[in-house]
């Protein structure tokens, strides 16, 4: 017998509140400021001398690692990933 209680998965949810789109956009935003915080510190840089090998102020390295902020372009992740000698990887994933 089915439990009548089990809905959809979370994503289901979101999707149907109509916030699934900015739900994940947050989290990705949240990861990616994260890995770029974790670098710097495996890699000894501080702020001011990932802004300047990035040719940015420092202002905007802390929008970057500002979880909460979302407006980052490709560019910039691309320049954050230059300056610690990475490659950015973005890659689309079917939905299921």
């Amino acid at each position: 017998m089915s439990n009548p209680y089990i809905g959809g998965d979370f994503d289901d949810f979101l999707a149907e509140e109509g916030i699934l789109a900015d739900v994940e956009s947050v989290a990705v935003k949240r990861v990616f400021a994260y890995q770029v915080a974790r670098m710097m510190t495996e890699y000894n840089l501080s702020k001011s001398e990932m802004a300047r090998r990035m040719k940015t102020s420092r202002s905007a390295l802390e929008r970057l690692l500002d979880p909460t902020n979302r407006s980052i372009t490709l560019q910039t992740m691309e320049g954050a990933a230059l300056a610690m000698g990475a490659r950015l990887k973005v890659e689309l994933i079917p939905a299921m």
